[in-house]
């Protein structure tokens, strides 16, 4: 037998690949460039920082983080987002998988309604209702608190964790429902055994959403909370800015231990989220 060598011929690459790779770098180095940026300047000295802002420091001064986490009390802050988005976490999942559970593969009238009404809820901005729900919460003697705050961050999470989760169970079908239900399974059975198990990426794209948008948020949180011994890290972030001066090494490193969990818990899950996002599309 004689041996024939077959070339492997290369694909001419196309020049609309080529503009696509070039604007994903730009958009790349759009979005790593402040976080690096912050990064640097939290290692320097504040005379480095008001000679050479954008300059890699010439000494890195660690110390910035430890002195930011003693001063800003970040400690204590950070016990608090915690608690509060973790509790606001866990109540918005389950009570808004329920609610897109009944909306997406329940049959009653009002399921479109519930739907539309909870949509509604995702437009209405929290400076809206911000000085309504404070002069309430004030009178019921729920300010100052944190399950107050809680409250607020549950009422503004659900709507996005139903919007997405209903995309989500209508994907799942409905045979594989209407098969547990011959073979005797309740509507609790069909949420917890077979509906739950199978949403895992949802749960991942909305708590995420969810864990995120808490975490970052700051008006409520600055409103709500005067006790400094109760308030979350975004707040804590805004002692470093004094009325006269800015300590802006200490601020940039606070900012950058505040990002930090975030920014972690994104690069674990990522795969899982965009799967998520990519499933959650096909159908609602």
């Amino acid at each position: 037998m004689s041996n024939v060598k077959v070339k492997a011929t290369k694909k001419p690459v196309k020049p609309v690949i080529v503009v696509v790779y070039i604007l994903l770098v730009i958009l790349a180095v759009v979005y790593l460039a402040p976080l690096l940026w912050m990064l640097s300047v939290s290692l320097k000295d504040n005379a480095g920082v008001m000679s050479a802002p954008f300059s890699l420091p010439d000494v890195f001064h660690f110390e910035n983080y430890q002195q930011a986490w003693q001063m800003g009390k970040l400690g204590t802050a950070l016990v608090n987002s915690v608690l509060v988005c973790g509790v606001t976490l866990i109540i918005s999942l389950f009570f808004g998988a329920m609610a897109a559970f009944a909306i997406a593969r329940m049959r009653w009238k009002l399921s479109e309604f519930m739907h539309t009404f909870f949509l509604i809820g995702m437009m209405v901005p929290v400076h809206c209702v911000l000085i309504p729900l404070f002069v309430r919460f004030a009178k019921l003697g729920l300010t100052n608190s944190q399950g107050g705050l809680m409250i607020p961050y549950i009422t503004f999470s659900l709507p996005m964790t139903i919007f997405l989760l209903t995309g989500f169970f209508r994907s799942m079908p409905g045979e594989m429902f209407e098969a547990a239900a011959i073979d005797g399974c309740g509507i609790y059975g069909c949420f917890f055994r077979i509906a739950l198990p199978l949403c895992r990426t949802g749960f991942f794209v909305s708590g995420l959403m969810t864990f995120i948008n808490n975490w970052n948020e700051l008006l409520l949180a600055m409103v709500f909370i005067s006790d400094p011994m109760k308030k979350t890290l975004p707040v804590t972030l805004t002692y470093f800015v004094g009325p006269y001066a800015t300590n802006y090494v200490q601020m940039f490193a606070a900012i950058i231990i505040a990002i930090a969990p975030t920014v972690v818990v994104y690069s674990l899950f990522s795969n899982q989220i965009v799967e998520g996002l990519t499933t959650g599309a096909v159908k609602g």
